[in-house]
């Protein structure tokens, strides 16, 4: 039996991972900022066999909940084996251009609130010399682009500071996993047009879920976004400035 804590539990990802863990009868500790949809998600994943089910009321924005969310999690558990943490949000990158307090914002959220619950969960792990620490960056992280800059520059905090987590922890038996999903039809992509390269939450969910099992280190999700994310990466700087991507 697996003892998780999940961030940002009621995103639409958050939830595919989850019914994962539920249907194999784990315990689940679960943070939302929204109390109905938080006590939703928590009916559904006892109804799908979940062992355990409790919740915990917290923005992530709120630094000074996050050890006693923590110490709650351990409590209500017992020591934790995985964590996964997948909230963010994503802002109008052309009113953040404008607006430095969204700007900042954003970053607040999606960046500092993550390494501030990385930290003390990283020393709890490397203190036992066991458990997985899964995290949702993306793809927008691998190179800035005029489309999602704001957004995108946050991610790469994200997946610079696990990759630094990850080699610290290797050798304490942590594993740190980094992932990168591509777009995904979610209620926080609702506003933009779906194409072809838009994958399900349920796809997504399975990946990470997956890469849990197997220990992996950085996941692209759908597998396709590996290639796509090589080639941006490697245009000359040159030639891509003068795109419009």
């Amino acid at each position: 039996m697996t003892n998780v804590l999940i961030v940002g539990a009621t995103s639409a990802i958050a939830q595919e991972v989850a019914k994962h863990f539920a249907r194999a009868g784990d315990r689940l500790f679960l943070v939302g900022r929204n109390e109905e949809k938080l006590n939703a998600v928590a009916d559904d994943l006892r109804v799908r066999g979940a062992e355990t089910v409790a919740t915990f009321l917290m923005d992530v924005n709120d630094l000074e909940r996050h050890e006693p969310m923590i110490e709650e999690a351990e409590r209500t558990l017992g020591p934790l084996d995985v964590v996964l943490i997948a909230h963010g949000v994503l802002p109008d990158q052309k009113a953040a251009e404008q607006d430095v307090r969204l700007a900042l914002d954003t970053f607040h959220t999606n960046a500092t609130s993550v390494i501030a619950l990385l930290t003390p969960l990283a020393n709890r792990f490397e203190q036992r010399g066991r458990g997985t620490i899964a995290v949702i960056s993306s793809v927008a992280g691998d190179r800035g682009r005029q489309s999602n800059y704001v957004y995108g520059s946050a991610k790469a905090a994200v997946s610079a500071f696990t990759s630094g987590l990850r080699n610290r922890l290797h050798r304490a038996g942590v594993q740190v996993i980094t992932v990168k999903p591509g777009m995904v039809d979610t209620p926080m992509t609702a506003h933009m047009r779906k194409g072809p390269l838009f994958a399900s939450p349920e796809k997504v969910g399975k990946d990470i879920y997956n890469a849990i099992l197997k220990g992996k280190d950085v996941v692209y999700t759908p597998w396709y976004w590996a290639l796509i994310m090589w080639l941006i990466v490697h245009i000359p700087e040159s030639l891509f400035k003068r795109l419009k991507l």
